[in-house]
């Protein structure tokens, strides 16, 4: 059972501090001449790819998914998003066919939840996977965001095991977690793509990305610990706010040295690491490892009209 309960969070940071076995068995590459140089990144062991722990947590790891954006993680590619932090059904419907996941924002943007359940209704399953970024973890707002229908969220600005926790644990069906049973449109969204044999509530576990941010040394600090934290999948720098919380500039070896700290947290942990910022994604030395971002290029080479919805990521 993978319930999220105390014991089991407490016994995944024990887990997570005793872990070594990059460290110890597995060779290192050299980062001087990007980061300090101080920060070695931990070489990839072909026996634990990344995301292994992500697919371990599912319940039928090899259920086709209905999630876009996940199924291409766990496949090892990179996705990248589209963002609406307004109410625009129109542009929703224009845009998300051509985007791993659409970025619904609501940490920074006055948008409701209803404005954001009704663009999701109006283009159901059109083609991004609908993820919601919070303004926080709070029980009633993740149940609101299950309830209309995200296959994922977003949470910002964590920065230990405990605030990890809250992310995900709303976020599944009993046992596993604590989302509760209600209503909203969701259930009526997905159950036409539910695979044959099996119902909404059985599937939807496996569908959910939890998405949790880092964005402070402090979360750098503590990223294996709250990488670890089951029902967690993704980790994500969230670039722009680093940078403001630790003082660095984003193309500063300093900097690089935090980015290859949490790369080699969330590795170690087994689960997916990311960049909001989509330059992340090529260039160096890191960018095959960088799996999610905010923004970045359509899949079909699309061109949003007058070029709007840009931006680097958060």
């Amino acid at each position: 059972m993978k319930r999220l309960d105390q014991s089991m969070l407490v016994a995944a940071l024990v887990m997570a501090a005793a872990a070594t076995f990059p460290l110890a068995t597995h060779a290192q590459t050299s980062s001087a001449g990007w980061g300090t140089g101080a920060v070695a990144i931990d070489a990839v062991d072909p026996g634990r790819p990344w995301g292994w722990a992500v697919r371990e947590f599912m319940d039928e790891p090899t259920r086709p998914l209905f999630n876009r954006a996940k199924q291409k993680l766990l496949n090892g590619q990179q996705i990248f998003s589209h963002t609406i932090a307004a109410f625009d059904i129109q542009r929703y419907c224009e845009e998300a066919p051509h985007y791993d996941f659409t970025w619904f924002e609501m940490q920074h943007s006055t948008m409701r939840f209803d404005q954001v359940e009704a663009m999701l209704a109006a283009c159901p399953n059109v083609g991004a996977t609908p993820i919601l970024r919070l303004p926080d973890a709070l029980e009633g707002n993740v149940q609101k965001a299950m309830d209309m229908g995200m296959l994922g969220i977003i949470v910002p600005t964590v920065d230990d095991a405990l605030e990890a926790r809250e992310a995900a644990r709303y976020s599944r069906f009993p046992p596993t977690a604590r989302r509760s049973t209600g209503g909203g449109q969701g259930t009526g969204i997905w159950t036409p793509f539910v695979p044959a044999g099996s119902n909404f509530r059985q599937s939807a576990n496996d569908n959910m990305l939890v998405i949790v941010m880092i964005e402070t040394p402090e979360g750098v600090d503590n990223a294996l610990e709250i990488a670890s934290v089951p029902g967690v999948d993704v980790v994500l720098l969230g670039n722009a706010d680093l940078a403001s919380f630790s003082g660095f500039a984003p193309d500063s070896r300093e900097y690089h040295d935090l980015q290859i700290r949490t790369r080699n947290a969330v590795y170690q942990a087994g689960k997916f690491w990311a960049n909001a910022a989509f330059g992340n994604a090529t260039g160096n030395p890191l960018s095959a490892d960088s799996r999610a971002h905010q923004n970045g290029p359509a899949n079909d080479g699309w061109v949003r009209p007058g070029g709007r919805g840009g931006g680097g990521g958060d």
